[in-house]
């Protein structure tokens, strides 16, 4: 399994949002950076992944699934773009913040610190414990 971060300005799409898709998911469209669209093709079925809030709050909030494979962006006609869809499967208890990522020296290499811009994110499995469990969430 892989694990990855999924950041949404929460006045566009937020995290009540996507739980209230349920099982059938979300596609994450409208990315529009090569990086995080191949980020996207290499997803698997399953792979875990981080809801973050951008902008405001600038936490993460939710754990994620990869529920579909990368597919044609819904939002455009553009061939080049592609998206996965993502199910929200749990709340994280007590929120991630940024500063607090920052501020662990075991996170200083986490692309949400040093490419903090790119919105689909890699996260190591190291990375996905710390946060997991800074998160009061069982990895």
């Amino acid at each position: 399994m892989q694990y990855w971060l999924f950041k949404s300005e929460p006045f566009k799409w937020s995290w009540e949002m996507q739980k209230a898709k349920g099982e059938e998911g979300e596609p994450w469209d409208g990315v529009r950076n090569y990086q995080a669209r191949n980020n996207m093709r290499a997803m698997k079925l399953g792979d875990r992944g981080f809801f973050y809030h951008s902008n405001e709050g600038k936490e993460i909030v939710g754990i994620v699934e990869v529920c579909a494979l990368a597919h044609p962006d819904p939002t455009t006609d553009d061939p080049r773009w592609e998206c996965v869809d993502i199910k929200a499967v749990k709340d994280v208890p007590k929120p991630v913040s940024l500063a607090a990522v920052k501020a662990e020296p075991r996170l200083e290499n986490m692309a949400l610190v040093t490419s903090m811009r790119l919105s689909v994110q890699p996260v190591t499995e190291e990375e996905w414990k710390i946060v997991c469990e800074m998160g009061g969430v069982d990895p």
